[in-house]
């Protein structure tokens, strides 16, 4: 293929992933900051931030998915050249996001006890109370988070990441400032970390909103705004949004419901999981990026209805996305002691965590761009009903299932889930490369 026929030139596809990556690591660098700085508090405060991050990862997903659905809209419209409509499909994605995520916040408040006491099992005394304070503040966060993660999808929609890396370094600068102040300068406990993780959320939030304001860019919020409902754009992201999101979701619903087994293996076994989760985020930070960046340039190339270039890109990012992935976790198995000293874990809990994140890294290394970054092509042609059926089966089988008879029964303990966890990514990669493979997906456009 010719370089002047190319959608998307090296110099184009710098400026999407570059910003992408620092963006993404300075989101991961919230909630290690967050971890670190409580950890200060105790390891009861440390597990008990977990678990209800857990949960708003669970939360916060199903928006990224909607969000998701809305750039793959846009992406088409704009693939055909069709900028009226990719425009409306992004009012669409903003009113039903503000609507359904202030619907989902007071169904979190409504059902707090039923998170803390039913779905995280039998936890310490100390542990549920930290969950609980962290819980009613955090929670408060939802609609400007969901906000702001639709806003950013429609910046990398137009292929402009650059938006969402510097509206990070500004939630980075109040959420870490506020840790300090509150932790260390007055003292306070997990509050210490809630509070400034709702302002910098809500800060991000109108920042990223008013730049949407701005008639100039090709994607914009209509003026005056309305929430009245495009029955037939609302379909099309939904279309997208709903299965993405449920696969999302079975993804950390698999991940919350392995905690209740977790739990059971005692306190450093929480702490040790909680530290290795943070961490974990970095090893695999690049393909998150990479991935984003395939959805957008593959998007745009479906709407165009040219297929060649879709397969082109979709190899050339794969490459880049092992080779960032071998280069970071080179780095995170290399510092590895340096940041479970940082942790000041338990003996029992260090040894843990050391083992779980040795292992996760090889296999970040070798199986995960096949099982997140390559379904992104599928996600931009519309193809995400095999991946929802996929990503249902295989946690129950694998992640859920594997976890009990590895971590319950064979006494691997939280180590057994962390292998079971990989279990699910291999029988992943392996159907949506079979999947890619086949080419069913190039029938499944929606604009």
């Amino acid at each position: 293929m010719e370089t002047k026929n190319r959608f998307f030139s090296n110099a184009d596809l710098r400026k999407l992933i570059v910003p992408l990556i620092i963006d993404q690591f300075l989101q991961a660098f919230v909630g290690l900051a967050d971890s670190i700085m409580v950890a200060s508090v105790g390891e009861a405060a440390v597990s008990g931030v977990s678990l209800i991050d857990t949960v708003m990862v669970l939360i916060l997903n199903i928006f990224t998915a909607l969000a998701t659905g809305g750039a793959v809209i846009a992406g088409q419209f704009l693939g055909k050249k069709r900028e009226e409509m990719a425009c409306k499909a992004t009012n669409q994605l903003l009113s039903f996001t503000l609507k359904a995520s202030l619907g989902v916040m007071l169904v979190c408040y409504l059902g707090r006890d039923f998170i803390t006491h039913v779905v995280f099992g039998k936890i310490d005394a100390d542990v549920m109370y930290n969950c609980n304070v962290y819980l009613m503040i955090v929670f408060a966060s939802i609609p400007m988070t969901a906000l702001y993660n639709a806003g950013a999808s429609v910046f990398r929609a137009m292929g402009n990441s650059a938006v969402a890396m510097k509206t990070s370094f500004l939630m980075n600068a109040i959420n870490i400032c506020g840790n300090a102040l509150l932790i260390f300068g007055f003292h306070r406990g997990v509050e210490g970390v809630a509070i400034p993780t709702l302002v910098s959320r809500t800060v991000a939030c109108v920042v990223m909103l008013v730049l949407l304001n701005n008639q100039k860019h090709v994607l914009h919020i209509y003026h005056p705004f309305s929430f009245k409902t495009d029955i037939s754009l609302l379909k099309k992201i939904l279309y997208i949004g709903i299965p993405n999101g449920l696969e999302n979701s079975m993804f950390q619903l698999g991940k919350i419901l392995v905690l209740s087994i977790v739990t059971g293996f005692g306190t450093a076994s929480i702490a040790a999981n909680a530290v290795s989760n943070n961490v974990a985020t970095f090893a695999v930070l690049p393909g998150m990026s990479i991935g984003f960046a395939m959805l957008t340039v593959t998007a745009q190339c479906v709407g165009a209805g040219d297929f060649e270039q879709v397969h082109y890109y979709t190899k050339k990012l794969m490459k880049t996305a092992y080779a960032a992935l071998a280069a970071m976790n080179i780095l995170v198995v290399l510092a590895i002691p340096f940041i479970i000293k940082i942790y000041g874990l338990s003996a029992e809990a260090s040894e843990y965590a050391y083992w779980i994140l040795i292992y996760h890294s090889a296999c970040v290394v070798t199986i995960w761009p096949l099982s997140f970054s390559l379904p992104n092509t599928l996600r931009a042609a519309a193809d995400v009903k095999f991946a929802m059926i996929l990503s249902i089966i295989s946690m129950w089988i694998f992640r859920i299932g594997f976890s009990v008879v590895l971590g319950v029964y064979l006494y691997w303990g939280v180590f057994g889930v962390w292998v079971a966890m990989t279990i699910d990514w291999l029988f992943r990669a392996v159907s949506f490369t079979i999947r890619y493979a086949r080419g069913k997906w190039k029938r499944a456009a929606l604009v």
